[in-house]
């Protein structure tokens, strides 16, 4: 029996540098995680804060924000349910963005097929949150309109508009790494010393703004879901 080269199925053989800064990404967050769950579960009192700038403070400063962040946007009773997701896919892109401030490193949001992927799995969260909210028959019954006799009509908007949303969040977060990442590296490249130092500045400011923008029309996109609004 002829054995199989799961690497051919990947790359040709080779593993994708996307998928390689994907895992790394996927380590450091695991490994943060970890850590700030340990030292968390090792303090004598985990409802006393640390003193000063710890880990544990750090973490835990990072979820009272998201928290915070999520229930504003959405504006709902149950938020918190909604901070894991959201919380994770906020932080993964940060830090895949960041990755690329690296010498020698490239943003793996910076690739279509990673960004893309993210997208979609934005898109089934919201239709899922759309469907537990309203009901299955209720949520897809909207996508016909306000009265029946426009259904042939908004039908296909609605369709088209719900699947452009997915393609959206893919496309931008994408080309806006790829450019960032294009231009720090040229610019970086000509000039020595002080120049560079404002060039990672505004790179990281880059790198903060898109994820927030992913993570406020993700956000935006299941509120709209939860209300009927798609």
């Amino acid at each position: 029996m002829q054995s199989v080269n799961f690497l051919e199925l990947v790359g040709r053989g080779k593993v994708p540098v996307v998928l390689v800064g994907t895992w790394l990404v996927m380590a450091l967050l695991l490994a943060f995680g970890y850590v700030a769950r340990r030292s968390l579960a090792m303090a004598s009192d985990p409802t006393v804060p640390d003193e000063g700038i710890t880990l544990r403070s750090f973490a835990e400063a990072i979820v009272e924000w998201l928290d915070g962040f999520v229930h504003d946007v959405l504006e709902a009773h149950d938020t918190r349910s909604y901070v894991p997701f959201f919380g994770s896919l906020f932080l993964f892109i940060l830090t895949a963005n960041l990755l690329g401030l690296i010498p020698g490193l490239e943003p793996p949001t910076g690739d279509s097929d990673l960004t893309f992927a993210l997208g979609i799995t934005c898109f089934v969260y919201y239709l899922y949150q759309g469907m537990r909210a309203q009901g299955a028959a209720r949520y897809l019954k909207s996508f016909l309109g306000p009265v029946l006799f426009l259904a042939p009509l908004m039908l296909p908007i609605e369709i088209a508009d719900n699947l452009f949303r997915p393609f959206s969040l893919g496309v931008r977060l994408a080309a806006n790494m790829f450019a960032d990442h294009t231009l720090l590296g040229i610019f970086t490249g000509l000039t020595r010393l002080v120049f560079p130092v404002a060039f990672y500045a505004l790179g990281m400011i880059v790198c903060t703004v898109q994820a927030l923008v992913f993570l406020i029309l993700a956000l935006s996109y299941v509120r709209m879901a939860q209300s009927g609004g798609h």
